[in-house]
């Protein structure tokens, strides 16, 4: 009985776990218009944009789920790093690991992004205690294939859930106005711009920055 009477009173005393504050879902383009060299700038750049001290601070103390999409042409998206619960700096690094040593799935394909974000939506159900729900999605060009992104606005709304993204202009000098009319939805979504694929590794820096200071805000 005194066993018994112990483990209750454990169980009783045991802090609540702590509340998913946002679940993030990273959706990266991988299409025929990205070479070998700017896929690596893109993974390497997003695996260290998540290891910056302040971004790291928020989304371990938000307990933040993370995932991983590659997309591509229509009917080629695939989940390649599933939500992953932030708990700890550990795990950070360790997501940021997997991240920047994802293999590419795909190389030769068309640009889909309403069928990236589509198959993306579907995964957060699994999250759905978490307070907010954010697609990151970057691409260096518009929809050339499948459902048009913007005929997912409404579905986003419903769900509430809100899609940023990271332009890449190399090629696409007007990808910015083009994302910002047809691909983010939500309350205070936001575009970036990378002239370069070199700027992206401080573009998606600034970016994950400034999708994570209102949840620390939100903590204090």
């Amino acid at each position: 009985m005194g066993l018994l009477r112990n483990i209750l009173t454990g169980l009783c005393l045991a802090p609540p776990a702590a509340a998913c504050d946002l679940a993030l879902a990273l959706a990266v383009d991988v299409s025929g218009s990205v070479d070998t060299e700017e896929y690596r700038i893109q993974m390497d750049g997003l695996a260290a944009g998540l290891r910056d001290p302040v971004v790291s601070e928020a989304l371990v103390r938000g307990q933040a789920q993370l995932m991983l999409v590659q997309w591509t042409g229509s009917s080629r998206q695939r989940v390649t790093i599933p939500w992953t619960r932030i708990d700890s700096f550990v795990a950070l690094d360790q997501f940021a690991s997997q991240v920047a040593e994802d293999p590419r799935v795909w190389r030769n394909f068309s640009t889909a992004i309403g069928e990236a974000l589509e198959v993306t939506i579907g995964n957060f159900d699994a999250v759905s205690d978490c307070k907010r729900h954010l697609i990151d999605l970057s691409g260096d060009g518009i929809s050339n294939e499948g459902v048009e992104p913007s005929e997912l606005h409404a579905v986003f709304r419903d769900r509430g859930i809100t899609v940023n993204a990271i332009a890449i202009e190399e090629s696409e000098p007007d990808l910015t106005a083009y994302f910002f009319e047809n691909v983010i939805v939500g309350e205070g979504a936001f575009v970036v711009s990378a002239a370069r694929f070199s700027d992206y590794p401080e573009r998606i820096r600034k970016k994950l920055l400034r999708e994570v200071t209102q949840q620390t805000a939100d903590l204090k």
